[in-house]
């Protein structure tokens, strides 16, 4: 009976532990390695999708992320990319064209 309680937030667990595990990579792919801690970039990617669903663009966050961080312009508006392809691709309409 625990089990079959258990399972599915395992599962959940398992899905999260992989999408955090994917924006982390996608960071050190860009050299993106100057933040306190993994599960610090983690949260600061969630952060960004709440600014975002409190109706802030994604270049205002990004002017955020630049000015509350020691990352360059390039980093931060990339960051704030990989947060919303990681953890709110609802917004990935608002991002601007390439």
């Amino acid at each position: 009976m625990l089990l079959a309680l258990l399972g599915p937030l395992a599962v959940a667990t398992a899905h999260a532990d992989t999408t955090d595990d994917k924006f982390i990579a996608e960071l050190k792919s860009e050299g993106i390695i100057d933040h306190v801690s993994n599960a610090h970039a983690i949260e600061a990617g969630h952060f960004v999708c709440v600014k975002l669903d409190n109706g802030m663009s994604p270049s205002d966050v990004a002017n955020d992320v630049l000015n509350s961080s020691s990352m360059p312009a390039y980093h931060s508006g990339f960051f704030v990319g990989a947060a919303i392809d990681a953890y709110c691709p609802r917004h990935k309409a608002e991002l601007p064209a390439a």
